[in-house]
């Protein structure tokens, strides 16, 4: 029976694609720890599907037991047979939609000049992806937005970031429950996961909902700085911060999740220290 679930975000937390170094051997130990028989492994990521997977090939990261993607509007199961859309999450964040479809919400805000649609495999049943010209009508556009959704009752989560390769603004439209920290909670109460047995490692600013939780959580070394100062100003007693001195790694990508966990599981620690050959 699985005991431990871990939660991660892949890019520059579990996937080492950031500035800093990656500790050598690090990602491999992870791999050990995830391959557990009591360990369940949950990739939590605003990537789709097909980008999660193509991240599991390209960096050789252990398979998932569950992919809680597009920033927690879905979540999948894996099974024999491939991915299953878990369809009782689709059923309760749809709640908040009040019977609005994807394609009828994208009517509604069509008449939005700023707002472009991104590719359709960007799209989701429960996700509404756009493209926005940066500009000072960033904020107003964004009002706009939650005005013209409030006057449908249709309750939405705006997730705004930055897509610097594109040099454009992103937006997802969401069910107001569709993020991160609902989606853990679902899993963990659905799967019977305990709180005292989970732990999540993220290292930004779509992971700060659940860094600041109740949850047990590690932020990694690299993380952004404004993030760190953001964790560190919370009043959390359930959040690590990962400084690198662990098994004489640096704390960045997956040492740090592995610090976290060491941290919160004094059993786990004894097993990677085994396993490392360093114990």
């Amino acid at each position: 029976m699985r005991r431990y679930l871990i939660c991660t975000d892949l890019d520059r937390t579990l996937i080492p694609n950031g500035a800093q170094p990656e500790s050598p051997g690090a990602r491999a130990l992870f791999g050990k720890l995830a391959g557990r028989e009591d360990v369940a492994l949950a990739y939590v990521s605003g990537r789709h599907l097909a980008l999660v997977e193509q991240a599991i090939v390209e960096y050789a990261l252990p398979q998932p037991d569950f992919v809680i993607a597009d920033v927690g509007a879905t979540i999948y199961r894996g099974e024999d047979s491939g991915w299953r859309q878990w369809a009782a999450w689709d059923e309760h964040i749809g709640q908040d939609w009040k019977g609005w479809t994807h394609d009828g919400l994208a009517g509604l805000l069509s008449d939005l000049p700023a707002l472009r649609l991104q590719e359709a495999v960007k799209q989701h049943r429960h996700k509404l992806s756009y493209y926005v010209e940066l500009d000072d009508g960033v904020p107003q556009l964004l009002a706009t937005i939650g005005t013209l959704l409030h006057s449908k009752a249709i309750q939405a989560n705006l997730i705004w970031s930055l897509d610097e390769a594109v040099g454009a603004g992103l937006l997802d439209v969401l069910p107001a429950r569709a993020n991160k920290l609902h989606a853990i909670r679902f899993l963990m109460r659905e799967q019977g996961f305990g709180r005292e047995y989970t732990v999540f490692a993220g290292d930004s600013g779509n992971d700060l909902d659940v860094l600041l939780s109740d949850i047990q959580a590690v932020l990694v070394a690299n993380a952004d700085a404004a993030v760190q100062a953001s964790a560190a100003a919370g009043d959390k007693a359930a959040l690590y911060l990962a400084t690198g001195a662990y098994l004489g790694m640096n704390g960045n990508y997956s040492a740090g999740i592995l610090e976290g966990v060491a941290h919160y599981r004094p059993e786990l620690d004894g097993w990677l220290r085994m396993a490392s050959g360093k114990g």
